[in-house]
């Protein structure tokens, strides 16, 4: 299993969200954690999340409703976690398009087994030759971008780089991803392959639209 997903754990209950953002993280998964669903909704709308770890009773909105929210137009997959005995909230969970749930009180490795089973059914999207960003047309087998009538090449590197990022868009890249993309450690020089990126993907590079910067998480690449 590739742990470079990024969870997001969403639970009004203090311990048991860094209980399970501890125990995730020592497996090398990124996680975020949100307190209620209104915690949740700012930092998805931000963040492309792998698969969302959902408590159904909180104050506010529930975990339910969240679920029927989300599943409206984002496919993120969800595992809720449920009260013991609770049958009712389970069925209705699934019905509204949930993945998986599991009853607490419950052990941290269930809940991974759980998080891996569904993870690995996520197939990596084949990319095509050719694949636009917005109006911008990358031909990532030419290695050239087409830009307001203009040809611009790209270099091993940055092809590297926008093969990834085009395989998992709206995805956050912290530096440190990109270095191991590209087998270099030096923030700096990644900011500036960066940079030059975006000044051959963006009409206007100083107020980016797709290749856009997440302050103190790292990079995000949009296509449309």
């Amino acid at each position: 299993m590739n742990n470079k997903f990024h969870i997001l754990v969403v639970d009004d209950d203090d311990r048991i969200r860094e209980l399970v953002k501890e125990y995730l993280q020592e497996k090398k998964f990124l996680v975020t954690t949100a307190k209620d669903a209104y915690d949740a909704k700012s930092k998805i709308n931000i963040i492309k999340f792998d698969i969302l770890v959902l408590d159904i009773m909180m104050p506010g909105e529930s975990g339910l409703s969240l679920t029927k929210d989300l599943k409206k137009n984002n496919p993120i997959p969800i595992v809720l976690l449920t009260a013991k005995g609770e049958s009712q909230d389970r069925i209705q969970g699934l019905e509204l398009g949930a993945d998986d749930y599991l009853a607490k009180p419950f052990e941290p490795k269930e809940l991974l087994l759980r998080i891996n089973n569904i993870l690995n059914k996520i197939q990596k999207p084949i990319l095509e030759n050719e694949i636009y960003i917005g109006e911008t047309l990358v031909n990532l087998k030419k290695l050239v971008i087409n830009i307001n009538n203009k040809v611009l090449k790209i270099n091993p590197q940055e092809k590297k780089i926008l093969e990834r990022m085009l395989e998992y868009p709206g995805k956050v890249f912290s530096r440190n991803d990109i270095g191991k993309i590209i087998g270099i450690s030096k923030e700096r020089t990644i900011d500036v392959l960066i940079t030059r990126l975006r000044q051959k993907i963006e009409s206007n590079p100083k107020n980016p639209k797709y290749l856009q910067t997440i302050r103190g998480s790292g990079y995000v690449l949009w296509i449309k």
